[in-house]
């Protein structure tokens, strides 16, 4: 890979100089500790993702789907510490595919980018339409073409469609005006989401009708609880991921070898005390554990029946910001991605995808990208109103593969005993503490790490009919997860061998 020479370290005070990285500096490094915690934390976007699928996940294993919550969170805990030690050593922008391309080969980080930015897309799809589970019990006006409400409904998912092309237009006008106008984005929403995951969490518990025991009931009839307990594991494995955003930042934050790996870590933690928190209020101040509404309404439900109408509407609002914000999050770290393959030349298009505006410092073709590429996943849902699904457990699996590749390349290396870290990286960060490292932990973590990502893909892709076309006859939605992922690799080979030939 050719690249440009690096600008000359600045003096940073007391500071040592900040080590020369492999690209010069177009992106601006005003990204503070809690702007890069926030970019993960955003991505997460707890109240967005469990208002989304808890009644996923009630309604296939019932309130003992609670423990998939910490299950899930352990595993992504194992793959976020790996990640922490890689953002140590390269803080480089769109991490996932510079750290499968220097841990592996170019061609293994092409194939795992495209894989993640693919995800990133398809995620961003999903967390807009969250909109409709939350936007029309808010006010009714909200849904625009009247008639039912829900995303598996007709006139739902076509509703679902405008409000989600509508933020999507909206985030990426943010992504193309300035970082700094991000971050402040970004910042007040996680204030507010922090906030609003603290005050619902304490009004759920305070207003509970049963004791927490009522976690280990399946509430599950006939057959094996296994499998119905993997696919309400699906809420959990949703919402736990994007804590990696932190890495995909390191090069408009400053002191990013000291800053990533700490954010990333602290945003997967915070984000999954709350989410399990959240879960179990929940469950606890449901009015009904039997009457069917939480395995429809979900948490909506349980807000404006519990904390009354007023109270509640005011929470839901806090919620329609967290996903908005989250959404916006998303697109972020999907537009950095695309800008970092594009920066290396291997994607079509790549001059303009590359391009830096200097007076803002924001790659704006890479988030235009995103958007209209965001925006023509949306259209499926209009094909087929269950499309909703289908296109959440796909980003996941996509990110989990990517996740898993990353990973994977990692366990190579230290099962070889090479270095994780370039020969010429600093064995310090920018305050001249040792990088983040977990030591003789490392090879265990590793392992574990890649297990859990390789089972959790194959449980999110395993095409269920009762999951993915409950009502029959969308044969290619049993099979959507699998064909997309098949689809971008095939077409991934093709366009690598065909440029590989042209050079």
């Amino acid at each position: 890979m050719t690249t440009s020479a690096p600008p000359a370290p600045r003096p940073t005070g007391g500071r040592p100089p900040r080590p020369a990285e492999p690209y010069p500096q177009q992106l601006h490094r005003t990204m503070g500790r809690f702007a890069s915690f926030a970019a993960g934390f955003s991505f997460i976007s707890v109240l967005t993702t469990v208002f989304q699928l808890f009644a996923f996940g009630y309604g296939f294993a019932g309130p003992a789907f609670f423990w998939s919550w910490p299950l899930v969170l352990g595993g992504q805990l194992l793959v976020a510490a790996c990640f922490a030690e890689l953002a140590a050593r390269y803080p480089i922008s769109g991490a996932i595919y510079q750290w499968a391309s220097r841990l592996g080969s170019a061609g293994y980080g092409w194939f795992t980018g495209v894989l993640m930015v693919l995800g990133q897309i398809v995620v961003v799809t999903a967390a807009a339409l969250a909109l409709q589970v939350v936007l029309p019990s808010l006010w009714s006006g909200f849904q625009l073409l009247g008639g039912e409400s829900a995303l598996d409904t007709p006139t739902g998912a076509a509703n679902a469609v405008l409000l989600g092309g509508a933020l999507i237009a909206l985030t990426t006008l943010v992504n193309a005006l300035d970082n700094r106008v991000l971050s402040v984005v970004n910042g007040i929403g996680v204030t507010a989401e922090l906030a609003g995951i603290a005050l619902i969490v304490v009004l759920l518990l305070t207003h509970a009708e049963r004791t927490p025991t009522v976690v280990l009931h399946t509430g599950h009839s006939g057959g094996g609880y296994l499998g119905a307990f993997l696919v309400g594991s699906f809420t959990a494995a949703y919402v736990l991921i994007g804590f990696d955003s932190a890495g995909e930042l390191s090069e408009e934050t400053v002191d990013p070898r000291r800053t990533a790996p700490r954010t990333i870590l602290t945003a997967l933690i915070a984000a999954g005390a709350g989410g399990g928190l959240l879960l179990l209020g929940g469950l606890l101040a449901a009015p009904s554990l039997t009457d069917g509404r939480l395995a429809t309404d979900g948490l909506s439900y349980v807000l404006t029946s519990t904390l009354g109408d007023g109270l509640g509407r005011v929470l839901l609002a806090d919620v329609a910001v967290a996903i908005c914000v989250g959404t916006l999050a998303m697109q972020t770290a999907g537009a950095r991605m695309l800008f970092s393959m594009a920066r290396d030349g291997v994607l079509p298009g790549s001059r303009r995808l590359a391009a830096v505006s200097p007076r803002t410092g924001m790659p704006s073709a890479a988030a235009v990208a995103v958007g209209v590429l965001a925006v023509g996943f949306l259209l499926v849902n209009l094909a087929a109103p269950n499309a909703f699904l289908a296109l959440e457990t796909t980003c996941i699996a996509l990110v989990y593969t990517a996740y898993s590749l990353v990973v994977g390349a990692a366990l190579v290396r230290r099962l070889r005993g090479l270095p994780l870290g370039p020969a010429d990286a600093p064995a310090v960060d920018e305050r001249g503490r040792p990088l983040f490292s977990l030591g003789r932990w490392g090879l265990p973590v590793n392992a574990l790490a890649l297990l859990y990502g390789a089972a959790m893909t194959v449980n999110l892709a395993w095409p269920r009919a009762e999951v993915y076309d409950p009502t029959g006859g969308h044969w290619y939605l049993r099979w959507f997860t699998v064909l997309t992922v098949a689809a971008a690799l095939l077409l991934g080979a093709a366009y690598r061998l065909a440029t590989t030939r042209r050079r």
